[in-house]
């Protein structure tokens, strides 16, 4: 019932949702031998998950301004994140990422699609998509990125500020006990945020010369499946309070054989 807990509670939500908006048609596919995906079913597919991953940087924006608070005004923090006010914010996360996926969806399937059918990827990627258009509108899709980059970018930057701040008063704290307390609060959010951001930003700014199908589709599995599977156990190896539930559940379920 703390803050930290209910923000991973939606980013939990939030990876297992990424991972089956993806994997499981992949897997269909792959025991049925076949590539197919129907039109509406490739649609749903890119709105669930840039959904689900917008709301995700979202939600670990929002957790950067946590721990800032918890480090940086810890008198103040049960006031400045009290429960209406996580509330708030994590609907303001889930509601942009409803929109900004809402946006994209409607402009990438309102073009004209007339070079084929063939999606050289494991699922439905909007740049994929926009490659089998023969219309001048995709210009109206370079518009929604652009500002969508714009968006991710006030957030990188609200992020990096705020680790700014918090690494400053950390290495104000005298005792050696203090700075590693502190930091083991920041390492499982400052690791998954890394990871999150530079497996999307080589997949997407990579350059050209380098882009191969095979390469493309290694980035987008790194990217799309690994953090979201390898997100809870940062967490959890990092917590010592997670460590101990786990303990006792699995204490349980051996007695529970017994």
């Amino acid at each position: 019932h703390t803050p930290m807990y209910f923000f991973l509670l939606n980013l939990s939500l939030l990876d297992l949702g990424t991972i089956s908006a993806t994997v499981p048609k992949s897997m269909a596919n792959s025991l049925c031998n076949t590539r197919a995906i129907s039109y509406w079913e490739c649609a749903a597919q890119v709105f669930h998950f840039y959904f689900l991953i917008s709301t995700e940087y979202s939600v670990l924006t929002v957790m950067a301004y946590d721990r800032y608070v918890a480090i940086c005004s810890p008198l103040h923090y049960g006031t400045i994140m009290s429960s209406r006010a996580c509330v708030k914010m994590a609907a303001a996360a889930w509601s942009s990422g409803f929109l900004n996926a809402l946006l994209h969806t409607a402009n990438t399937f309102s073009i004209p699609l007339c070079q084929g059918n063939v999606v050289e990827q494991f699922f439905c990627k909007i740049p994929q998509i926009l490659k089998l258009s023969c219309s001048d509108t995709y210009l109206r899709e370079l518009g929604v990125l652009v500002v969508s980059v714009c968006l991710s970018f006030a957030c990188f930057i609200f992020i990096v500020l705020s680790y700014v701040q918090i690494f400053t008063v950390v290495l104000r704290i005298p005792s050696e006990q203090g700075r590693h307390k502190a930091f083991s609060m920041c390492f499982p959010h400052l690791t998954v945020v890394s990871m999150f951001i530079s497996t999307a930003v080589f997949a997407y700014l990579k350059p050209p010369s380098i882009s191969s199908p095979a390469l493309d589709l290694l980035l987008a599995i790194l990217y799309s499946v690994v953090p979201p599977a390898v997100n809870p156990l940062i967490y959890s190896m990092r917590n010592r309070e997670l460590r101990d539930a786990l303990k006792k559940l699995v204490q349980l379920v051996l007695v529970q054989q017994q």
